[in-house]
């Protein structure tokens, strides 16, 4: 007997008919001879609704307030589902995140999962029952609030809870048949991956591939777990993420390139006349760590001679960018910088391959397949097995299909398929 944990996105418990055919691919799970326990999303735009609900009662809702607005999204998929299971004939419990054990810290909006103490999941469990978890929450250690793990958090929550109840495997149900070499909202050609490595899917997560979360690849691969992605609305095999995909089962060469990703998520801040001294730049990512700020891309320009004085610019979350200035501005008078400029009209675009490590001429074919695109670049970053550019955000297609064309990524045949619009 196997213990299967299984997650479902917004896409796919959007309605009442979804939930009906989540409940039924559950039950012939169970009926399969496996402990199944399911982590759920929000309906459809649930999450997504009740942040405008909140705008329009408050333009700055109290962060502990919000956690319990927005969790309650995921209470009610969970006690549908269990519901639609019991008309199937088994019988479900559904847990909050608190009462599966989620234990996190006290940030509202994006806490981290400090542990994991799954008790009642267990106790259910050895009843032969199967379990159903509220995603994307759990409860502070410190505080006992209520929390939310952030967008995506469901992901983490899945894997989290697959880690410590031992799990053979944790299977991702999205509105897609697997993780694909480009997103096919934009190219439609986009060819299915059946294996990929920890190292490359984090590296897409990272630089928006929107089909796993970044922290749940993180703590897959910490923890060794397979992860198997398929859609809820087919039967197709997936995207299976392993240690070492050639490990299993194939034998085949790594391809060059496994990917392209793209992230329309980020603004970018430029530090204009930043002194050309030692400490200056640690001053102004010592006062952004401070506010809790991620920053992703990172470029200096070289100090002018004639002034002593150079540009820094940097990307981040396009939600944290008014904190960032904010935190800037406090600290212009000590860093003695010019000004700041901000762009959020940018989009990032990413080639992923373990392959490149061995292969030379990658960077040139990509930038050449932008430039014949008449795409220009603002940033470029890179590492490994990754090369990321900034351009204008309305070049973002264009550079997605050039990149993924100029390495051959696409399919034999069309057989990219989203099946439940936008939702994850």
């Amino acid at each position: 007997m196997a213990l299967v944990v299984q997650k479902y996105g917004g896409s796919s418990v959007a309605d009442a008919s979804c939930i009906k055919r989540v409940a039924q691919r559950i039950v012939a799970t169970k009926k399969a001879g496996n402990d199944v326990v399911v982590i759920v999303s929000a309906m459809g735009d649930t999450t997504d609704e009740l942040l405008d609900l909140a705008k329009q009662v408050s333009p700055l809702p109290p962060g502990r307030e919000l956690d319990m607005l927005l969790t309650s999204g995921e209470r009610i998929s969970m006690a549908l589902l269990a519901m639609a299971i019991a008309n199937l004939g088994h019988e479900a419990r559904s847990f909050t995140g608190s009462q599966a054990g989620v234990i996190t810290d006290s940030t509202h909006g994006k806490a981290r999962i400090i542990d994991v103490t799954p008790g009642r999941i267990q106790e259910a469990l050895g009843l032969g029952h199967i379990a159903i978890v509220a995603g994307f929450q759990g409860v502070s250690q410190d505080t006992k609030d209520i929390t939310t793990l952030g967008r995506g958090g469901s992901d983490t929550t899945a894997v989290a809870l697959a880690a410590a109840l031992e799990a053979d495997v944790c299977e991702i149900y999205t509105d897609v048949d697997g993780v694909f070499t480009a997103d096919p909202r934009i190219v439609p050609t986009a060819r299915q991956i059946p294996r990929l490595s920890f190292e490359e899917t984090l590296e897409m997560a990272a630089c928006g591939a929107k089909i796993l979360h970044l922290r749940c690849v993180e703590y897959a691969r910490r923890f060794q777990l397979p992860i198997h992605v398929r859609s809820s609305f087919s039967s197709k095999e997936g995207t299976w993420v392993f240690t070492d995909p050639k490990t299993e089962g194939t034998e085949m060469e790594q391809p060059i390139i496994s990917g392209v990703a793209h992230d329309r998520s980020e603004a970018k801040i430029t530090v204009v006349g930043v002194p050309d001294k030692i400490g200056e730049a640690a001053a102004i990512f010592k006062t952004l760590a401070d506010a809790e700020i991620n920053i992703d891309m990172i470029v200096q320009n070289v100090s002018a001679a004639a002034t002593g004085r150079t540009d820094i610019s940097f990307t981040l979350p396009t939600n944290d960018a008014q904190m960032a200035l904010t935190a800037l501005k406090k600290i212009q008078s000590k860093v003695v910088f010019d000004s700041l400029l901000f762009d959020d009209r940018i989009g990032k675009v990413s080639l992923i391959g373990a392959g490149m490590r061995s292969h030379p001429g990658v960077t040139a074919t990509f930038f050449s397949a932008l430039a014949n695109a008449g795409v220009n670049i603002e940033m470029i970053s890179t590492s490994e097995i990754r090369i990321s550019v900034v351009v204008d955000e309305d070049d973002v297609d264009a550079a997605v299909n050039a990149a993924h064309q100029a390495f051959d990524l696409d399919a034999d045949e069309v057989e990219a398929v989203v099946y439940g619009g936008s939702g994850r």
